[in-house]
């Protein structure tokens, strides 16, 4: 482990907790965490039982003993960990966004094209989440028309906030587009594919700060429908507010992260005097990873989509399957970042290429 902030301790509880819920074909050992800050990192490796605490990434990343390298460190050092790490034959996990930069990012996603590979955009293994995926994919709601996303916090209007990496272009790259827009996106193209083209705003309200505060979009997608996309660090009243709404010929989906374990559903097939939204519980045996975690009724909390993450990305390296999200997803979020900066640097619509830059 790469890192030991707040990342790095959910990080680390998903890999001492995935043998307890999930059949893995592997025995993990948490090896050794490594931190920039002494007594940081010491803390962090005592809490979650790590071996070994470190100083030097460099000196843990070609390690014989070492099979996997998970990097959980501020944005502008991802890709050379990355690319040290692929370089040595170590399979490789990464925060999103998956770097500060387009090239950073492209550089990255060749280096691990022969190794696995994995970004933690965690809110793919939401249970609600995936059941929306699959409703969208059984055709529940129809010829797509719309897809809502917002994604709010209030962490900007802090004045202690100011001086974090995650509020420095040059450690983070960008602000609220890389930090909650990045998770907005991957969503909308996990749910509903491919957007063509975009026109985005970038605003920052803090004077002399130089990435975003607040990112607004219109998109339009590879198969008709448009889209919307509004996120910010001043969003007073939303501690961590992520949701999404997708309206279709058939019926809406609609969820948020303030009540995670819901999934929001209107059928329009129904005859008129039946049809109503409806709140479904997510939390039974039938549902996704229903047999994984608690009894029915009993809730999940933010920490269990990163373990699922991590389990289902064990198991595909177990099968020699695919895993998604990997480097070439967050690769298609990174590009769409690349062109909200484009696109609100020039003040019109862009076309979202998927060549490399």
């Amino acid at each position: 482990m790469i890192g030991s902030g707040f990342i790095a301790n959910v990080h680390s509880n998903a890999f001492r907790q995935v043998g307890h819920f999930f059949d893995i074909p592997y025995d993990v050992c948490c090896k050794v965490i490594c931190g920039r800050n002494q007594a940081t990192v010491e803390k962090t490796g005592s809490r979650w039982g790590w071996d070994e605490v470190e100083t030097d990434w460099q000196k843990v990343v070609t390690r014989n003993d070492i099979d996997a390298v998970d990097i959980a460190v501020p944005n502008a050092l991802h890709s050379a960990i990355a690319i040290a790490a692929a370089e040595a034959g170590k399979i490789v996990l990464c925060e999103k966004p998956l770097a500060s930069s387009l090239e950073e990012a492209e550089r990255m996603t060749k280096a691990v094209q022969r190794i696995p590979n994995a970004v933690w955009f965690n809110y793919r293994r939401v249970p609600a989440v995936v059941l929306a995926k699959q409703l969208i994919t059984e055709g529940r709601i129809g010829e797509t028309f719309h897809y809502r996303a917002l994604y709010l916090n209030q962490s900007g209007n802090n004045p202690s906030k100011g001086n974090t990496w995650r509020y420095k272009r040059s450690e983070a790259g960008m602000g609220a587009a890389g930090d909650l827009l990045s998770h907005s996106l991957d969503l909308a193209l996990y749910l509903n594919g491919a957007i063509a083209e975009l026109c985005a705003m970038m605003h920052t309200f803090a004077p002399n700060r130089d990435v975003d505060d607040a990112t607004m979009l219109m998109a339009r997608f590879a198969n008709g429908s448009i889209g919307t996309f509004e996120v910010s660090r001043y969003g007073v009243g939303c501690q961590n507010r992520n949701s999404f709404e997708v309206n279709g010929s058939k019926g809406m989906l609609s969820f948020t992260l303030d009540e995670m374990n819901q999934l929001g559903f209107f059928d329009a097939t129904e005859p008129g005097r039946l049809q109503g939204g409806r709140r479904i519980s997510v939390t039974e045996l039938d549902h996704p990873y229903g047999k994984n975690f608690w009894k029915p009724g009993h809730v999940l909390g933010y920490e269990h989509p990163f373990i699922a993450t991590l389990a289902d990305f064990l198991n595909s390296i177990g099968r020699q399957e695919p895993f998604h999200a990997n480097f070439e997803d967050a690769l298609a979020v990174q590009r769409l970042l690349h062109a909200v900066e484009t696109s609100s640097a020039s003040r019109g619509w862009v076309s979202v290429d998927d060549r490399a830059a």
